[in-house]
Order: structure tokens, then C-alpha cells, then sequence
């Protein structure tokens, strides 16, 4: 795991190239303590830098900047390719192998290149990565990303430079940088907590799409050109491919087997490591699959870590204590209180670089600092719900659907209208006279609460937009002032026609959320700590075939997750998992109405918010006073524009 950046043009002296790039790395060498290098070639006016946290060779044979064996290629690469070596295999069989000088990965990627060329090099990679390449023979850079968008990069011009990145505070580096604020960003950041691939915050810096690489030559780079970025894998085709071609089974048993041998699969190659390496275990289905399967193919026990909480409902710790029992692990758990958790906000905005707003980012910056206090690689067990149909809102949409659904749309909107016409006290009071005849477990908390955000539901169309609403915190254009919005999955409602509304709302959530709210919440407090994370579950191969399983194997007898549970079920007794879902959050809607009153006050003021023109004060001071009385639950809108607000505030010092 490492840190890159680079600039391509832009007229500086050699001088002032040498000094932007050590700029450019300074600024990330969280992402790579162990070394760094720096690479120019005033000629082509091309430079690149490496920060690089030491994983695989650890010996000077792993340094980048790093040349290919004919000198053609220069390479600084982020990530982990877990099948170099079968790929080494593959070209010493054909003759085309270097004399190795070590064994790091990036080595054998710059024979790769060398041999079979850009696209057939990366369909032929397993692993996680972020890749600058230079083609000193035919002057071009090529830029590529993972397939599924574990390794973040940040590219745009700048001046008369192309500029690139791991994360946006090196580009910040550059001169003449203006940081100028996409309003459509920031209203997509409103509608759920995060910006989506391509856009990033700043206006003409985007994000590489994941499964894509891109090839700027001394024509693009002249005419300030971005070229269209060229795909050499799809989650969205990859997902349509399974579906027309689903696994036949012939029991139930082949299913579980099948799946389980992917998933070692998967897992072996990620335990690769010439540093120690651990495991998160939430206690949860998926971390405790990961852990149960690393434990199994492992001759000592792995190395799990867990935080908890004391507040009620936030708390798993207990349960991961339980599983890394029974598998016979070395467990590491850390009870952080709410003020260890509250200390970690004011280093969220340097930590994320663009606005983001998640409040997982919390615990997982925890649980980041804890693993690294005693390995440098953790696996995680991210990604199950979005391939196995995980997601409890999954369920809640279709049984939504199929309730309001039987009534036309036009008697909805006149129930939506009428709704919204008695305050939520009022719905409140009503509740509170019937309550006594609704069984304790069916109340509900904060009725007239919950009816007034569901009215919106009752306008939906079909299920997708039913879905979407369920994802959306703001209504963008209710309160970024000057924004039109931008295309995006977020903003999908049409069916595309060709899978089942339950393999629409996967697809969105494999697409989008994963990579750019989760993905890059681990990435980025991971790497804060320069802890590697790697996430077995979206292996390439495990997600393909993830998709060629029929639904029943994903959800059956009210289960989710039906066929990873079985895996489960044979390393792990039912009554270790068998339980509700509780997620990885943190009590924000009480912090916010006790000890981040203050801090919140003061960046949400009104004054404060006419002046810096970005939003419209009156609908966040309404859900502001709201929320500090105790009426609404607001906590998501709020946070969202809080971390943005926090951002900017530390955006401005910076300057």
C-alpha cells in the first residue's frame, strides 16, 4: 500500500518540478512511511512520486519509482497484485521474463506491460490497485484503477499541468490550483455522504471510474483534453453476464462448496505478506466468514482486533470476542468511550481530503489505530451485503412497495399531501391514544416523525425510486444554492430492464456505494495510520460469481445472505450469528444534541452560512432547532452538512 502522484507539462524549471514533487509527497506520506522516491524527466516534462508502505520485498529491489528491465516503462504503483507470482509463472513460460531482481509485485507488472501490452496486463491482474505508467518509447502516461475501486486516484489540469494523486491535498500542491467548488458534487454529497465516481468536489478534478484506465499523450496533454476513460472490466456488464448465465446446482451442499472454495481462494491470495497481518472482526456475517476462512488456512492464530462502545445498540464487541473464541484466534478488543470516538472529528477533514460524511468513519479510524499498533495489513469483511443481498433496506423496499403499491399514484400523492399538512406533534399526540393497543414490539418511536418522511414514499413510481428516496438524506436542490445536479447512480430511478428490482438495488449499492462511501472510509483511515486494508469478498472472481447465483441462494426463508451463512455455518455454530444486525455507527443524533452542541452551533450559524453562499440557511436551521428539541431525528442531514462545513473550514486555513 503506498502513495502516488505525478505531473505531467505545465512549463516549470526542473527546480520547480523537483520541489512539486516533493511537495506532492510530503503531503501523503501517511500512505507510505517506510521510503520514497522521486522520478523527472525534464525532456518529456514528467515527474512522478512514490510514498511507499514496504509489504512485499521489503529490500531495496521494491523501490519506486520503478524502471521496467529495457528501460522502457517507468512505474510508481498503489496496491497489491495477490496473483503476480502465477503471472511470473506465465511469462517464464513463454520466455519473456526479466531477470528478476527481487519479488515485489510492481516488478512483475512492468514485464507484464512490456509483454502483453496495457489492457491484456491488467484483465490478467487479481488485486487492488492505483497505477501511474510511463511510456518513455511513445511519450504517453497511462493511468488504470482496480476493478472494483479499492485504491483511489484523483486526476485533472491544473495550470498548463496534468496533475495526479492518491488523495486531493497532492494535487493541492500544485501551482496555480484553484479550488474552485462543484456545487453538483456537493449537492450528490447532500442526497446520501459522499461524492461519487467521476466527480470530486473541486471543479475539473474528477475520479478514475474503477475498471478503467486512461492514455494521455503530447496531443491530449496540448489541447487540455481528458480523454473518455477506456474499460477493461465492468461490475455493471460483469453483473449482467451472471445473470443470463446463473449457476444449476444440484444441491444445496455443491452451492456452499463452490462458494467456499472462491472465497479460500480469495483469501489466500490476500493473506500474502512479507509484514504481519490481521483481521477487523465485527463479530458480524461477513468479517467473521473472512477470519473463520484466513484461520483455517493458517498454522498460527490470526490476529483480529474489535472496538466496542458502552452506549446500547452500538455495541458487537462481545459477540467478536465469542467468534475469535471458538476459532481460536489472537483477539485484541478496545471499549473506546464517546469521548475517544468525539476526539477523532476534528482530523476527519485533513483525513478525507473532500467532504465526507458517513459517521462509520469514526469507529473505523478506531479499529484502523488499533490493528496497526500490531500489524502493518488487515483484511476487512466489507462488501457481503452489497453481493449477497445484505442490506436490510433491501427488505424494508419491497415490503414498502408492496404495501402502498396496491393504491394509485394519485391516491398516494393525496395522502402524501394531507400527511404533511398535520404537524408531527399532532401525529405524535394521535399515536399516543393508540398506542395502548398496538403489542410493544410493533411501536413505533417518534410516529409523526416517521410519517412525515414517509410521505415521500408515497409518490413513488415503481420500487427503484422507492429505493432511491430510501438512500436520499436532502433533497438537493432544497438546500445547495446555484447547483445543477449531476448525473449519477444516486440519481437513478429507471429500471434498466434487464435484472429484478432486488438485483437493481445490489447493482446501484456495487456501483456506487461501495466503492465511494465504502471503500473509500476504509482507504482513507487505513491509510491515516498507514494500515493496508484488503477486502477478499470483492475479489473480481468472487463477485462474478456472486452474480450468477440465483436469488434463492442470496435470500431464502426470510434470510439474507443465505448462502454465505451456510459457509459460515461450518467453521462458526449458528448461535454465534444468528442475531439482528446492528452496524457499525455511533450515537451522533444524542453527541449532537450534548457534547458537539457548540461545534455544531458555530458551523451551522446563520450568519456563517449566507456568508460562504453555498447553502440556504433556512432549512438547516429549521432541522437544526428541530433536532436540538427533540422533535426530529435529523443526524444524517445534519452530519452531511457538518463534515462539508468542517471541510471547508479547514480547506480555507490551508490556504
Amino acid at each position: 500500500m503506498c502513495g502516488i502522484a505525478g505531473i505531467l507539462g505545465g512549463g516549470f524549471s526542473p527546480t520547480d518540478y523537483e520541489r512539486i514533487l516533493d511537495r506532492m509527497g510530503t503531503v501523503i506520506a501517511h500512505r507510505g512511511p517506510d521510503n520514497s522516491g522521486i522520478w523527472f524527466d525534464s525532456d518529456a516534462s514528467v515527474g512522478l512520486v512514490h510514498r511507499r508502505l514496504s509489504i512485499l520485498d521489503l529490500s531495496p529491489a521494491g523501490h519506486q519509482p520503478m524502471f521496467s528491465a529495457s528501460g522502457r516503462f517507468v512505474i510508481i504503483f498503489n496496491g497489491e497484485i495477490y496473483n503476480h507470482l502465477e503471472m511470473r509463472e506465465e511469462l517464464e513460460k513463454c520466455s519473456r521474463s526479466p531477470d528478476w531482481r527481487g519479488h515485489a509485485d510492481t516488478e512483475t507488472l512492468l514485464a507484464a506491460f512490456e509483454c502483453w501490452g496495457v489492457e491484456a496486463t491488467l484483465k490478467k491482474t487479481v488485486g487492488m490497485f492505483a497505477i501511474a505508467l510511463w511510456d518513455r518509447q511513445d511519450r504517453k502516461l497511462i493511468l488504470t484503477r482496480d476493478r472494483m475501486g479499492e485504491k483511489p486516484l484523483y486526476y485533472g489540469y491544473i495550470g498548463g499541468a496534468l496533475a495526479f494523486g492518491s488523495e486531493l491535498k497532492a494535487l493541492r500542491e500544485v501551482p496555480n490550483f484553484k479550488g474552485e467548488i462543484n456545487r453538483g458534487a456537493l449537492g450528490l454529497l447532500m442526497r446520501k455522504c459522499y461524492i461519487p465516481a467521476p466527480y470530486s468536489i473541486y471543479q475539473g478534478i474528477s475520479k478514475l471510474t474503477p475498471g478503467t484506465w486512461l492514455e494521455f499523450s503530447a496531443d491530449v496533454l496540448a489541447r487540455r483534453e481528458l480523454p473518455v476513460p477506456l474499460v477493461y472490466w465492468s461490475a455493471k456488464e460483469a453483473a449482467f453476464a451472471g445473470i443470463a448465465d446463473p449457476f444449476e446446482f444440484t444441491s444445496d451442499a455443491e452451492a456452499i462448496d463452490a462458494l467456499e472454495s472462491k472465497l479460500m481462494q480469495s483469501v489466500s491470495g490476500q493473506m500474502m505478506a512479507d509484514v504481519p497481518l490481521g483481521a477487523f472482526l465485527s463479530g458480524g456475517i461477513d468479517s467473521s466468514t473472512v477470519v473463520a476462512l484466513m484461520q483455517a488456512q493458517s498454522s498460527r492464530p490470526v490476529r483480529t482486533y474489535s472496538i466496542g462502545f458502552n452506549e446500547d445498540g452500538y455495541d458487537e464487541a462481545v459477540f467478536a470476542k465469542k467468534i475469535a473464541h471458538h476459532l481460536g484466534t489472537e483477539h485484541t478488543e478496545l471499549y473506546v468511550s464517546s469521548q475517544d470516538a468525539i476526539n477523532v472529528i476534528p482530523r476527519l477533514p485533513q483525513m478525507y481530503d473532500e467532504p465526507f460524511s458517513d459517521s462509520s468513519q469514526i469507529p473505523t479510524f478506531l479499529v484502523s489505530k488499533l490493528a496497526r499498533q500490531h500489524v502493518t495489513v488487515s483484511l476487512s469483511g466489507d462488501g457481503g451485503d452489497e453481493l449477497f443481498y445484505g442490506y436490510g433496506r433491501y427488505f424494508l423496499a419491497t415490503r414498502l412497495w408492496k404495501n402502498i403499491s396496491v393504491l394509485p399514484l394519485g391516491l398516494r400523492e393525496v395522502a402524501a399531501r394531507m400527511i404533511l399538512a398535520i404537524p408531527t406533534s399532532s401525529w405524535d399526540r394521535v399515536y399516543q391514544l393508540v398506542s395502548g393497543f398496538i403489542p410493544k414490539k410493533q411501536r413505533w418511536g417518534a410516529p409523526g416523525d416517521k410519517l412525515h418522511k414517509g410521505s415521500a414514499l408515497l409518490r413513488c413510481e415503481n420500487e427503484l425510486m422507492l429505493y432511491r428516496h430510501l438512500l436520499t438524506h436532502w433533497n438537493p436542490e432544497d438546500v445547495v444554492l446555484g447547483m445543477r445536479e449531476l448525473d449519477s447512480e444516486l440519481n437513478r430511478c429507471t429500471p434498466l430492464g434487464r435484472l429484478s428490482v432486488e438485483e437493481e438495488m445490489m447493482l446501484i449499492d456495487s456501483v456506487s456505494y461501495l466503492p465511494d462511501d465504502i471503500l473509500a472510509k476504509v482507504d482513507r483511515a487505513a491509510m491515516a495510520v498507514s494500515l493496508e486494508t484488503r477486502v477478499p469478498l470483492i475479489d473480481h472472481r468472487v463477485y462474478e460469481f456472486a452474480w450468477r447465483l440465483p436469488m434463492q441462494y442470496k435470500m431464502r426463508g426470510g434470510d439474507s445472505k443465505w448462502l454465505l451463512r451456510q459457509v459460515l455455518y461450518k467453521h462458526v455454530p449458528r448461535e454465534l450469528i444468528d442475531r439482528p444486525k446492528m452496524g457499525f455507527g455511533v450515537p451522533i443524533d444524542s453527541w449532537l444534541r450534548g457534547p458537539l452542541r457548540d461545534w455544531a452551533e458555530s458551523l451551522l450559524d446563520e450568519s456563517r452560512l449566507k456568508r460562504e453562499g453555498f447553502f440556504d440557511p433556512a432549512p438547516i436551521r429549521q432541522k437544526w432547532q428541530e433536532h436540538l428539541t427533540g422533535s426530529r431525528n435529523w443526524q444524517y442531514h445534519l452530519w452531511n452538512v457538518l463534515m462539508y462545513q468542517a471541510w471547508l473550514e479547514r480547506s480555507l486555513s490551508d490556504q
